[in-house]
């Protein structure tokens, strides 16, 4: 029983130990796994071996496999073995070599290329618990549906990306989507197509082929998609039957000048794996293509050069799958070595679920589950190290971080890298490994390509698409004008029509530098307007390829088309008839209201009396009987209007007032003036209207031109009720309808677009006028629904959705604009007479106070300041006088003296009549020194007549 007690005590000894220094990888650990490590351990290898992947990743594979089994390092005591299954290039082969590789117990299956094996056989792995480490890029692979399944290749998801972002780089807007119809290509093409719309561009056909095509159809579905519109083509396609493709489509010329072909990276897959020749890189010239980003490095130069001395090897190059088999081996290896020294174990079970049933000869029961495939592939997923791709870590959506692509060129006999996409910085000319070192910029500013060698040995960015020759011209549908026929008119010419629209259309269209077929088609009876709604819907809805005419640009409208750069301002106006003011014999009382004549005469006088106080003391101009003084006052106050003051101001006071007030005076006089001008020579509203609001509030009738989408814009926008809306057929009706005016069966204005009223009104003689503002903004120009159907309108040109003939013809817009031509053109179809704009009530011209009180306020406030500072100075003067010290300047009687004494003892309240007395005492000394001096004066006379001569 001693014994037995010691034995049980030892054991939970040595696993109290054991366990922790086997958990924190202590030398026990290593001991002890290693005596429960297998001696061998398999992984299988799924690829085509004959196809320009697997002639890459096969030798790359065991040559992995080789340096993992000499390195004593990395699965110590254990031999890495691998089990390749051929899939043929074939779906259902390719499945049953994945269920019989399942069979021989493997721990990680490796592959395949292709994506609709990988889906099948993710359904496998999953069952199995097998994590499997592929090779397929399609980007609808993920590890949330497919558990065991992990991609150590960079996902297409982000080359599609890569590709949007070259789009949007040069400045394309539509491209054709050229691939193969298998998952790979589908999915690949759909994620296109996402990223795309993030750059506000789309894939205008999807050009998809099956994967058996033979040259024939590859060739019908050339000539399809040459005669589309865009010229930039997307090649998605498999390695092994891409240069086929292109060797057709320079047999149909379509490798020429004005073509763009991006391919993705199964190109440089098949040039960098096999020896190039002559006649493959001239069909390729001008080619962009995408590869595999893989960071220059030692360990890449080291297996460069051992390349041709690899076993199995097909070619004497290899391609970037077999770097990415390489570093795929030792993931697998690492990850094994570290899933070991955790205490690990290769053991595997029968699934309830896949015994045979019913005699069934597919031996399911074969298949069994590895117990710690979760734990082999949690460690997998976690793995980070440096191999020969650059740095090998997954992300949460166990894809490889750092998605990376060379963007190369084709040019003369190589591959020429004109940049680098990556989604840390997108398009750059520096490498991403310098860019991870930075904080991350894919702002557009940031985005540069070296330039690229387009088709046709030309630098020059092509355009991206082409007017499609299909042998028809644009039909372009010209609504049928009654009113207004300047803009757009029937003619007996070729062309059939004329007008300033067909002018700017024609010289548009010249400006652009490739021809647009068309011919103009009259839409209307020409009884009355057409409805331009109609237009605008007849081509949406592909009734025609084109519409031009006086469409305007509304909300509406742009929900459907687009619209180039508009080339002729406009917006909603209110016209109303006008008539002359009668002359008043009382009209210069009209530019004031009365609180403003009250309140400026009730200023003069007060300003007036205010010098008169501070003019009074020292000035002789302001002083004398008080019946004298009185008329001064007045006259002071009045005569500043005219600035015909005869007195002179000698105190500074005075001078400081009277210049605030001269000031008030000036801008009165200039306001009177300007607004009395205004009276005299203004013409007033016949109706009473001044500008939309006044019209909606008012109940009487509004006229609307026929066809204007005015009428429905004061519906729905403004609620003005239909029975008040009068449709008008033509010029004869506004003027009369006008000239008539409500009581008459007429309107009380009409609401109609600008440019037909600045027309209306030359052609009527300026006897109607424009009241308000415009109540809405918009423009004339050319419009479009789809690639091949355009609008234009008199506000703009109207487009298909994002076709790039909008954007061609905006700029020949601006082109015509900056030149002069489109001034040409309106002053050859439209008057140059010019009536006067907007006209006002003449009871909105008068002036009143609120014009004018901060003049007032600032006035009264120096008037006010200056009496105050004035009573301060006579205070303290009075304060300061010491008449026993202090003699006055000319002799006065000794009585006044005594009389000034004893006014020095009284209190404050004599000072007023202090001052009085002594302005009186010194008038009577000035009065009897002017005596004295013209005794003098006399006197000196008398004595020079009676001298001698």
């Amino acid at each position: 029983m001693d014994a037995q007690v010691k034995r049980r005590v030892f054991l939970l000894l040595v696993s109290c130990i054991w366990v922790p220094m086997a958990v924190l990888g202590g030398t026990e650990n290593v001991t002890v796994s290693s005596l429960s490590r297998p001696k061998v351990v398999k992984f299988g290898a799924l690829f085509t071996v004959n196809s320009v992947i697997g002639s890459s990743v096969m030798p790359a594979i065991l040559a992995a496999v080789d340096d993992v089994n000499a390195d004593s390092t990395v699965l110590s005591g254990t031999k890495l073995d691998v089990i390749t299954q051929d899939t043929n290039c074939s779906g259902f082969i390719g499945t049953i070599d994945a269920l019989q590789l399942m069979e021989k117990e493997v721990v990680v299956a490796v592959g395949p290329q292709s994506s609709g094996i990988a889906h099948v056989i993710s359904h496998v792995v999953n069952e199995l618990r097998v994590p499997l480490l592929s090779f397929a890029t399609d980007p609808t692979l993920s590890s949330l549906q497919y558990q065991y399944f992990l991609r150590t290749v960079t996902n297409d998801y982000f080359q599609m990306y890569a590709i949007a972002d070259l789009v949007d780089y040069y400045g394309w807007k539509e491209v054709i989507a050229i691939f193969v119809d298998d998952d790979n290509g589908r999915n690949g093409i759909s994620v296109l197509g996402d990223a795309l719309a993030k750059k506000r561009a789309k894939i205008s056909y999807k050009a998809a082929f099956s994967p058996g095509a033979t040259m024939s159809d590859i060739d019908d579905l050339l000539v399809s998609v040459n005669l589309m519109e865009a010229r930039v083509y997307i090649v998605h396609v498999n390695p092994d039957t891409g240069l086929s493709f292109f060797s057709k489509a320079k047999k149909l010329g379509m490798m020429s000048s004005g073509y763009v072909w991006i391919a993705t990276d199964w190109l440089p897959s098949v040039l960098d794996s096999s020896d190039s020749n002559k006649d493959t890189m001239d069909v390729l010239q001008g080619v962009v293509a995408l590869r595999h980003h893989t960071p220059d490095s030692d360990k890449k130069k080291t297996f460069a050069s051992r390349w041709k001395n690899l076993k199995s090897i097909q070619t004497s190059r290899f391609n970037s799958y077999a770097l990415y088999a390489y570093d795929t081996v030792w993931l697998v290896a690492r990850a094994l070595d570290l899933f070991f020294k955790n205490g690990g174990n290769v053991t595997f079970s029968d699934d309830p679920s896949l015994r045979d049933t019913n005699g069934s000869a597919l031996k399911l029961s074969s298949l069994r589950v590895f117990d710690q495939g979760q734990k082999l592939l949690q460690i997998l997923v976690g793995m980070n190290f440096t191999g020969l791709t650059g740095q090998i870590q997954f992300d949460p959506q166990k894809d490889l971080i750092h998605p990376a692509y060379d963007v190369l060129n084709v040019v003369g006999t190589g591959l020429r890298t004109i940049g680098y996409w990556s989604n840390y910085s997108g398009l750059s000319v520096i490498t991403p490994e310098v860019l991870y070192t930075k904080p991350a910029n894919t702002s557009t500013s940031n985005q540069h390509l070296y330039n690229a060698i387009w088709p046709g040995e030309t630098i020059k960015r092509p355009r991206g698409w082409v007017f499609p020759n299909n042998g028809k011209p644009l039909r372009i549908a010209i609504p049928f004008r009654v009113t207004f026929e300047e803009f757009v008119k029937k003619d007996k010419g070729p062309a059939g029509v004329k007008g300033y629209c067909i002018d700017v259309f024609e010289a548009a269209i010249d400006l652009l530098a490739y021809p647009v077929p068309h011919v103009y088609i009259l839409y209307g009876d020409g009884k009355r307007n057409p409805s331009f709604n109609s237009i605008v819907n007849d081509v949406a809805q592909n009734k025609y390829d084109a519409a031009v005419g006086d469409i305007a640009i509304t909300t509406n409208r742009t929900r459907i088309v687009d619209f180039t750069q508009p080339y002729m301002e406009s917006g909603l106006v209110v016209v109303a008839p006008v008539k002359e003011t009668k002359s008043s014999p009382w009209a210069f009382f009209k530019p004031f209201t009365i609180q403003m004549w009250g309140v400026t005469g009730v200023f003069f006088l007060f300003v007036g009396s205010v010098i008169w106080i501070l003019e009074h003391r020292m000035n002789p101009e302001f002083r004398g009987p008080p019946r004298k003084q009185l008329i001064t006052v007045f006259w002071f106050s009045f005569s500043t209007m005219f600035f015909a003051h005869r007195e002179n101001t000698l105190s500074t006071l005075g001078r400081c007032v009277l210049i605030f007030w001269l000031f008030v005076v000036l801008i009165i006089n200039s306001s009177y003036t300007a607004s009395l001008t205004s009276i005299l020579t203004v013409q007033k509203l016949s109706s009473g209207i001044a500008g939309i609001d006044s019209l909606i509030s008012s109940p009487d009738p509004i006229g609307v031109q026929d066809g204007s989408f005015a009428y429905n814009y004061l519906i729905d926008e403004l609620h003005v009720p239909k029975s008040r809306l009068r449709i008008i057929k033509s010029e004869a009706e506004y003027v009369s309808a006008l000239q008539q005016g409500p009581k008459g069966g007429g309107v009380a204005a009409i609401v109609d677009e600008l440019p037909y009223v600045e027309l209306f009104l030359s052609n009527s003689k300026c006897i109607f006028r424009t009241v308000g503002q415009e109540f809405t903004k918009s423009g004339w120009g050319f419009a479009i629904w789809s690639t091949q159907r355009l609008i234009l309108t008199v506000f703009g040109q109207a487009f298909k959705r994002d076709s790039p003939l909008a954007i061609d013809l905006s700029t020949a817009i601006l082109q015509l604009s900056e030149n002069g031509e489109l001034q040409r053109i309106h002053d050859k179809w439209l008057s140059n007479k010019e009536c006067s704009s907007q006209n006002n009530q003449v009871d909105d011209t008068r002036l009143s106070l609120s014009s004018f009180w901060g003049l007032y306020v600032i006035c009264g406030g120096a008037c006010a300041v200056a009496l105050v500072v004035f009573i301060c100075k006579v205070y303290c003067q009075f304060l300061r006088y010491d008449p026993e010290t202090e003699e006055p300047e000319i002799s006065e009687p000794e009585s006044a003296r005594s009389s000034r004494r004893s006014l020095r003892s009284r209190s404050f309240k004599d000072l007023m009549g202090f001052v009085d007395k002594r302005e009186a005492e010194i008038k009577d000394m000035l009065k009897r020194k002017n005596s004295d001096n013209k005794k003098q004066i006399s006197h000196s006379s008398d004595v020079q007549q009676n001298s001698p001569v």
